[in-house]
């Protein structure tokens, strides 16, 4: 046998074919994280602006015209409205103009990420200075002085996130990507539902009674996880059913390259490029991320959005399993064929 005909022994066309997409994802990988995070810089960030009347109109249009637009501006009426629309995730921050004196108060809130927080208060310490104003800063929603950079809630949702795949590969791996009819179909999501509970419960009580990073409910965060580790693990699930082993590489490719750069957990969404922060929402880490951070920091606010985006990919991948699994009537596919796998003794068996 000549060398060509070991190679072509060694790695069959599928294997190669398999081996070019784990490369295209690996590159994807890369240009995603170093696209969302090589340069984060404020972009149109939410902004309230308090301050008397005659004057609030012009500082709104200052601070809109700053240079790369780093700022949304908006009047507000009150400090109180100022404080409320934060804490109800509306604004991300609010300077407060003193009509007596030179200092302002600059409210922003460090649990939404401190990167952001920071940011603000140099920008705005920038701006005021230059009028000959100085700031002071009020931080309206900090973060835990064990949540380092508020980055708690993101890595806890992305454990969720990996649980999720994870489980639902072995399921693959262990038993065919695709369910050989509805009741296995049926099986599979009570095994990730229950996998789902366990994680959601185990996370939250490692990220708050045990570590102490992050404060708010604990059976808040735990049925968020629940949901996040459910809706990650049946998405897979129907990819898998769906496009078989390379689901779990599309798996990848939209929990992973996609959802982890923009879930805005190492830079707020508004430090990251356009295009990850118009797809982070609608991701599950994404909105994962914002429900974890609203349940410890916000008072649970602004979390509806988040939780349906979550059962959208819930529901989504529970239905898609179960509609193909019918089409597999008493284990045959649409040709009449018995689906096959080999069995321990060689032979095979029904998926």
């Amino acid at each position: 046998m000549t060398f060509v005909d070991e190679v072509k022994n060694a790695v069959t066309p599928r294997a190669a074919l398999l081996v070019i997409g784990v490369l295209g994802l690996q590159l994807l990988f890369i240009a995603s994280y170093v696209g969302a995070l090589h340069k984060p810089k404020p972009t149109d960030v939410a902004f309230g602006v308090v301050a008397p009347q005659q004057m609030s109109q012009q500082l709104v249009a200052q601070l809109d015209g700053l240079p790369g637009g780093p700022l949304d501006p908006r009047t507000v009426s009150s400090e109180a409205e100022a404080r409320e629309q934060i804490m109800n995730r509306e604004i991300d921050g609010a300077l407060i103009v003193s009509p007596q004196g030179r200092t302002d108060t600059l409210l922003v809130a460090s649990g939404g990420g401190t990167v952001l927080s920071s940011a603000l208060e140099h920008l705005l310490t920038q701006v005021e200075g230059e009028q000959g104003r100085t700031v002071r800063t009020v931080d309206v929603a900090p973060a835990s002085a064990d949540d380092f950079d508020g980055l708690s809630s993101f890595y806890l949702v992305v454990g969720w996130c990996v649980g999720g795949y994870l489980c639902a590969s072995i399921l693959a791996i262990s038993a065919g990507t695709k369910p050989a009819n509805r009741q296995r179909a049926v099986i599979r999501t009570s095994v990730m539902a229950l996998y789902a509970i366990a994680g959601g419960i185990g996370g939250a009580a490692i990220i708050g009674p045990v570590l102490g990073a992050l404060p708010g409910s604990f059976w808040g965060l735990a049925g968020l996880g629940a949901l996040v580790v459910f809706s990650v693990g049946m998405t897979t699930l129907a990819l898998e059913a769906l496009t078989g082993i390379v689901g779990i590489g599309l798996a990848v490719l939209i929990i992973v390259v996609a959802g982890n750069p923009s879930a805005g957990g190492a830079f707020p969404l508004p430090m990251l490029p356009d295009f990850w922060r118009a797809i982070g929402p609608a991701l599950p880490p994404g909105a994962g991320t914002w429900v974890a951070r609203s349940i410890a920091y916000f008072r649970g606010n602004a979390v509806t959005g988040p939780l349906l985006v979550l059962s959208a990919w819930a529901v989504a991948g529970t239905a898609l399993p179960l509609l193909l699994s019918m089409r597999r009537r008493d284990g045959r596919d649409d040709k009449g064929v018995e689906a096959a796998a080999p069995s321990p003794s060689g032979g095979s068996t029904a998926v």
